[in-house]
């Protein structure tokens, strides 16, 4: 048996066995002020943990560890070549500052603040200091229109916004204060923005990280919010996530270190934006809890070339690389082999949807087999990834092609079929989660109801994803369980049909949906990119349609294969799967305020005849 699966398993049978002894012993890793009186009390579906602790995640980067202040805390560099690197006594100092002007203008212990800005390290120092002086920050994705933002704003009751006056992508310059301004509008919002073009509405935010002011870290009860993340929207009102001090910090601090274990010269470049969980747990708190040096890259992975990553890969010397399918998958269309010198990398980590084996092959390809290629799976509500193949902490990767892993300690994922029936290894249907551990939300902010939604259907908490688990424990994600399409009665999950347009080499990129059909209820359509320099003909239509027929079976035969220059996707490169079923089954397509780029629903639209 592999030691790291071995030592794994057994760490994960302890944790579900007696949680409150394991979790107690991580969460004394960290420093408390007062420590809890219980380590969790159930009132199912709520738990909460750490019950009567103090806690500042702050308290823990900073002050608990004066041993870090000369480290690198964080780099930092631009599309056009700019760059910081602030140390964590640099760091410390700008969060003190901002946390003090913060009190100033009135931001209390409770109060909610938004946080509008691009990956600049202001971003990284206004969300410490909000959780230094025992405030929630609600952090919205700078690639939000004025609506979304003014939305977002209302729902958290936020009365004070962080923001910059303008951001840049592509060598192109956003201009973030007319949104801010637009969505304001008639509120009394006090805004505080970061000037990187000479305009400033309400507070400078250079003033106010020019003080030098010492702040104590406020001693947050665990169970008062840290933060509210909202679901992106696109499918209804977003759902305020709301992940609490004591339980996000323990969970922040044990499940980076569990699959990182960081050393002292390592260096992880994290990819995700702030506005998404991923850009809390893996851009700033996991590795900062944790004493690493992460890099932040304010751009996008194809520009000013699409090498610009493996660049910064051979500058900095890294060794974790945290990515989105996506974000791979463009530079698989690119499918440029990389000049620079990448061999410092230990792992790559995907997150966020399905990474495909065609982009897992690339990337294999690219470290010359040297590297970590590996996925996890996790969600929003539960604070990033909750399973991992193996890790550092455990003595390395136990790594199964496909899979997103094992369970992490305290997570016991179980399969079930529609009626809730537990279904044996192999075998595909809803992925659920029995436990409950400090990964998780406290609840969704002032909609009860809603929260309680996630375990009403199955008695436990429904992920909403679809998958299996194989006689090892690995789990295999195989998409939404709203994406399964029904073909004759048949449950078809789009990633393994996907799976299978991508074994054909002049494909760059799919999307599977499910189109009505009269008679079989739905039919296969696949939307395709291909890779530069390929003709979309007909012969390589017909090859795309034998290569599913061989590789998943008759059933998953394709009604249509869709030819686009570029598939819709949100402004963090997820498809937009929801847009394509509507157009091909000449349905309204709702709400496409993520929507990347228009001109990609304006061909979409122009090419489709439904």
């Amino acid at each position: 048996m592999d030691p790291v699966y071995a030592k794994a398993r057994e760490l994960w049978r302890f944790s579900i066995r007696n949680p409150e002894a394991f979790w107690d012993g991580v969460a004394r890793g960290l420093a408390w002020f007062k420590y809890y009186e219980k380590v969790v009390e159930a009132d199912h579906p709520y738990y909460y943990w750490f019950k009567g602790g103090k806690i500042n995640p702050t308290y823990n980067v900073f002050d608990a560890h004066p041993e870090r202040k000369n480290k690198v805390a964080l780099i930092w560099e631009s599309e056009s070549g700019e760059r910081r690197s602030l140390s964590y006594q640099e760091l410390f100092a700008e969060v003190n500052s901002l946390a003090s002007s913060l009190k100033e203008i009135g931001v209390k212990k409770g109060d909610v603040v938004t946080i509008y800005m691009p990956m600049v390290p202001e971003a990284m120092v206004a969300m410490l200091a909000i959780a230094r002086i025992g405030a929630a920050h609600n952090v919205v994705f700078a690639g939000f229109g004025y609506q979304a933002l003014r939305d977002r704003i209302k729902m958290s009751s936020s009365s004070f916004l962080i923001t910059a006056d303008a951001g840049f992508r592509r060598g192109k310059t956003i201009d973030y204060l007319k949104t801010v301004k637009e969505a304001t509008e008639g509120m009394d919002v006090k805004v505080v923005t970061l000037e990187r073009q000479g305009r400033v509405m309400g507070y400078n935010f250079k003033d106010f990280t020019s003080r030098l002011k010492k702040v104590e870290a406020e001693r947050s009860d665990s169970l008062d919010p840290l933060f509210i993340l909202y679901t992106s929207g696109t499918t209804g009102k977003p759902k305020g996530v709301v992940h609490a001090v004591g339980p996000y910090t323990v969970w922040a601090y044990f499940h980076v270190k569990w699959l990182f274990n960081f050393g002292e010269e390592d260096v992880f470049f994290s990819t995700p934006d702030i506005g998404w969980i991923n850009g809390h747990s893996y851009s700033t708190y996991g590795p900062l809890l944790n004493g690493a040096t992460v890099l932040w890259y304010e751009g996008v992975p194809d520009y000013p070339d699409p090498e610009v990553w493996w660049y910064l890969v051979e500058k900095y010397k890294v060794t974790h690389m945290w990515v989105a399918p996506t974000a791979v998958r463009l530079l698989v269309k690119h499918n440029v082999k990389t000049k620079y010198d990448i061999s410092s990398l230990k792992t790559i980590v995907s997150a966020g949807e399905i990474l495909g084996e065609e982009a897992w092959k690339w990337l294999v390809d690219l470290t010359q087999g040297k590297t970590y290629v590996i996925e996890t799976w996790g969600q929003t509500e539960n604070s990033g990834f909750i399973t991992s193949p193996g890790g550092f902490y455990v003595g390395g990767i136990s790594y199964k092609k496909g899979s997103v892993g094992i369970p992490l300690p305290g997570i016991d994922v179980t399969v079930v079929d529609d009626n809730g029936n537990e279904l044996p290894p192999g075998q595909k249907g809803n992925v659920i989660i029995k436990s409950s551990a400090p990964a998780f939300m406290v609840g969704l902010y002032k909609d009860d109801e809603r929260y309680r939604q996630y375990f009403s259907r199955f008695g436990y908490y429904y992920t909403g994803d679809y998958g299996y688990v194989d006689e090892d424990g690995y789990l295999y994600i195989l998409g939404r369980g709203d994406d399964v399409i029904k073909v004759a009665g048949h449950r078809l999950s789009p990633a393994e049909v996907e799976n299978a347009v991508l074994e054909v080499p002049e494909v760059a990129e799919t999307a599977v949906v499910g189109k009505d059909d009269p008679v079989k209820g739905s039919v296969l359509v696949a939307f395709v990119t291909l890779k530069e320099g390929v003709r979309p003909l007909e012969e390589l239509k017909e090859r795309i349609r034998q290569t599913v027929r061989n590789l998943v079976g008759p059933v998953a035969s394709l009604d249509d294969v869709i030819f686009l220059d570029k598939l819709p996707k949100t402004r963090t490169g997820k498809i937009m799967r929801r847009v394509l079923r509507a157009v091909v089954s000449g349905k309204e397509v709702g709400d496409v305020s993520t929507l990347e780029e228009a001109e990609a629903l304006e061909e979409l639209k122009r090419v489709v005849k439904p």
